[in-house]
């Protein structure tokens, strides 16, 4: 079959111990395994918001969460090019997970170490270099002709980066005697090694890439994509999960699904669909900037929107307690802010990443952007109002955002639906079986 027949040419032009991906590749458990890590890296993310309240915290948070999606979206592109499931791509993706799952446990002490044990930013640091030395290993051995110039663009990101989050842990502290002047220095080092990262990632060559599945890409970022929808949730529930049980707390609980919900059917319902076929059928000197704009670059505001959103629902259940507080008392400013603030940044990433893959369901954009400044200027009234009232608030403006896009994109969802699945069955008549990893 055709894709036996591109599994074997490809496999005869790589190296030993490394099986290229055909475009019928799909996500593996080797994968999904090594995904397993970021449930607790976006739980520590929102622990780090959660426990500094403030500007800076938030900045703190959002710079972890930037290196961290970048380290991820190394490896996600690493196991588009080879199979995750096979030979040497699964022993690197096997040692690189523990390495990771170290780095969402040092995310608390990422800017700041805790008393006793190792120093918490200079094991983060380190943990960073090793996860980015085992990508460039696995890559340049992976890749047969790599030109030298791609491999030194590489190296010299990765030895800034590293060399910029080793600096924020251990020289800021011997400048500056005062707090506040230790902290600004460490988010600058951290701000010039995020743009470093992905400044670098701009130039990387985006043409002549063989063997790029489409459909693997896609499903990945959806996967990680329901992680972080998943950690919103768990904020909710370990919130609540000491308190008694209550009609205030099962309201809260039903409202947070609601609003994860409607991020949900936002992000899966058509424009996932339209973003995997256009990558698919895009040009391939074009398919790799494409699939890296967006989808490494801009699926990063809408992790980011999430983790803002967990970040308020969070607070919500200590609010509808009617022991600990009144039902009535409401939410802080912040918790109103990362709330609205996050969905509104979710729906705005959103956008970017559909003007930038597909020109189909153009519809949908503007109730999403309308959707967006309505709820930042709710933010305000979301203050004045009781907490589970602010939250119910969100779940309706959100729901309405679905009803407005199923009556003014009906058409067009339902033919690109139908064009997906002839597509699919199709392809289903040509694929073999055995091309899916076992």
């Amino acid at each position: 079959m055709r894709g036996h027949d591109e599994a074997e040419v490809g496999a005869r032009r790589m190296p030993f111990g490394i099986r290229p991906v055909t475009k019928w590749t799909r996500v593996t458990t080797a994968e999904l395994f090594f995904d397993l890590v970021f449930v607790f890296a976006f739980i520590h993310v929102t622990t780090l918001l959660t426990e500094d309240p403030s500007a800076l915290g938030l900045v703190r948070g959002l710079l972890v969460l930037a290196v961290l999606w970048w380290s991820w979206s190394l490896f996600a592109l690493l196991s588009n090019r080879v199979r995750a499931n096979f030979g040497v791509a699964r022993l690197v993706l096997l040692a690189a997970t523990p390495i990771m799952f170290v780095l969402a446990v040092t995310i608390r002490e990422a800017f700041e170490d805790f008393p006793g044990g190792l120093y918490g930013p200079l094991v983060f640091a380190w943990g960073y270099l090793l996860v980015r030395m085992l990508y460039l290993a696995t890559y340049w051995y992976a890749t047969p002709g790599i030109q030298l110039r791609e491999v030194s663009r590489l190296v010299v990101s990765m030895a800034c980066a590293a060399a910029l989050l080793f600096a924020s842990a251990l020289v800021p502290q011997h400048l500056f005697d005062h707090t506040w002047h230790v902290e600004l220095a460490q988010i600058a080092f951290w701000v010039l090694a995020v743009l470093v990262e992905y400044g670098m990632g701009l130039t990387l060559p985006g043409a002549g890439q063989e063997g790029f599945a489409a459909r693997h890409w896609t499903e990945r970022h959806g996967l990680i994509m329901i992680v972080a929808l998943g950690e919103a949730l768990v904020a909710v529930g370990l919130g609540g999960s000491n308190l008694a049980v209550s009609w205030e707390l099962i309201g809260a609980s039903v409202l947070a699904v609601v609003v994860a919900g409607v991020l949900e059917w936002t992000y899966f319902d058509v424009v996932a669909l339209a973003g995997e076929r256009s990558t698919r059928q895009a040009r391939p000197q074009h398919r790799m900037r494409l699939a890296r704009d967006a989808y490494s670059y801009l699926h990063l505001p809408m992790i980011a929107g999430i983790m803002l959103l967990a970040l308020g629902l969070k607070q919500m259940p200590a609010f509808v307690d009617p022991i600990l507080r009144h039902p009535n008392a409401r939410l802080p400013e912040l918790g109103a802010w990362s709330l609205y603030g996050g969905v509104a940044l979710f729906l705005l990433g959103h956008v970017a990443f559909q003007l930038r893959i597909t020109r189909l369901v153009r519809t949908i954009i503007w109730p999403r952007l309308a959707t967006a400044l309505l709820l930042v200027v709710l933010i305000p009234v979301a203050g004045l109002l009781p907490a589970l009232w602010a939250l119910g608030l969100l779940a309706s403006v959100g729901v309405g955002l679905v009803l407005v896009e199923i009556v003014v994109a009906d058409g067009q969802r339902r033919r690109l639906r139908e064009s997906v699945q002839t597509e699919e069955a199709g392809a289903g008549s040509v694929e073999s079986p055995g091309v899916s990893p076992s």
